[in-house]
C-alpha cells in the first residue's frame, strides 16, 4: 500500500517537473527582446472606432458578467479554477514580440479558460488582464481597451469555444480537441486584430483588402508558431490539472454546460 501510494506521488511530482519546464521553455524561447511592443496602443485608433469596438465588446462583457456569477453561485468550489485561467491569461499575453506599428504578436492564453467555461466568463477574465496590462504595465491602452478586448477577450475565446466542442463531438479526442481550441483561439485573435487595423487604416490603393493582407501577413510571421506553441503548452496544462484537480474538472466537464453556452 506505501509503494502504491510513494509510486502515485511519484508520478504526480513528475508530472509536475514535466509542466514547469515545459513552461519555462516556451517563456524562454519566446521571451521578447524588447518591451516596446503591445496590444494596440493608446490613442492609436481613431475617436470613432474606439467608440464603435467598445460599444460592440459591452455587451458580452455585462453577459460574462452575469455568467460568472452564476458559476460562483452554484459551483464555489471552481473559484480557483477562475483564478488559474485568468492568471494563464495574464502570463501568456504579457509576453510582447513587436510585429506592427501599434500593435505586437504574443500568446493568448484565452484557450484554456474557454474550454472550462465557455467565452463569456472569459470576456469578462480577459479584459481585466488588459486593463490590468493598460494600467500597470503599459501595454495596450484605456482608449483602445474595447477594440482589444474584443479581439483577445471575446473573438479569441468564441472560437476557440465552438473549435473544441466541434472536434469533440466528430472525434471525441481530447487532447487534440483542446490543442486546436488553443492555437485557434490564439491566431483568430490577430484575424480580428488585422481587420480592426485594416478598417481603421485602410490603404491607398487596395483599400481595407489590401491593408488587410499587409497587417494579416506580418502577424502570421510570427504567430503562427506562438499559436501552435500555445495548443502544447495547453495541453500540458490540462493534463497537469488531471492529476492534480480531477474533482474541479469533474465538475465542469458534468455541470457547466449551462453556463458555458452563449
Amino acid at each position: 500500500m506505501q509503494s502504491k501510494t510513494r509510486k502515485t506521488k511519484v508520478t504526480k511530482v513528475t508530472s509536475f517537473l514535466l509542466v514547469v519546464i515545459g513552461l519555462a521553455l516556451y517563456l524562454f524561447i519566446n521571451e521578447p527582446q524588447t518591451v516596446y511592443g503591445m496590444h494596440i496602443m493608446e490613442g492609436f485608433l481613431p475617436v470613432g472606432w474606439a467608440i464603435f469596438w467598445w460599444a460592440a465588446f459591452l455587451p458580452f462583457f455585462f453577459l460574462g458578467v452575469r455568467a460568472l456569477i452564476k458559476i460562483t453561485k452554484e459551483h464555489p468550489e471552481l473559484k480557483i479554477m477562475l483564478g488559474l485561467a485568468g492568471a494563464f491569461t495574464f502570463v501568456l499575453s504579457a509576453l510582447k514580440i513587436p510585429s506592427v506599428t501599434g500593435s505586437s504578436s504574443h500568446p493568448t492564453g484565452t484557450g484554456l479558460g474557454a474550454v472550462m467555461f465557455g467565452p463569456l466568463p472569459m470576456s469578462v477574465l480577459g479584459s481585466i488582464v488588459l486593463l490590468f496590462q493598460a494600467v500597470l504595465l503599459a501595454h495596450g491602452g484605456l482608449t483602445t481597451l474595447g477594440a482589444n478586448a474584443f479581439s483577445m477577450a471575446l473573438s479569441g475565446p468564441v472560437i476557440g469555444y465552438f473549435i473544441y466542442k466541434s472536434m469533440m463531438k466528430t472525434t471525441g479526442k481530447q487532447k487534440w480537441s483542446i490543442f486546436l481550441a488553443a492555437a485557434l483561439a490564439d491566431l483568430s485573435t490577430y484575424i480580428v486584430t488585422s481587420v480592426q487595423l485594416a478598417l481603421a487604416f485602410p490603404a491607398e490603393q487596395g483599400g481595407f483588402i489590401a491593408s488587410f493582407l499587409k497587417f494579416g501577413g506580418i502577424f502570421a510571421i510570427t504567430q503562427i508558431p506562438l499559436a501552435i506553441s500555445e495548443g502544447i503548452l495547453t495541453v500540458l496544462i490540462w493534463n497537469w490539472l488531471q492529476s492534480y484537480s480531477p474533482k474541479e474538472l469533474s465538475i465542469l466537464q458534468r455541470k457547466m454546460k449551462g453556463a458555458s453556452e452563449l
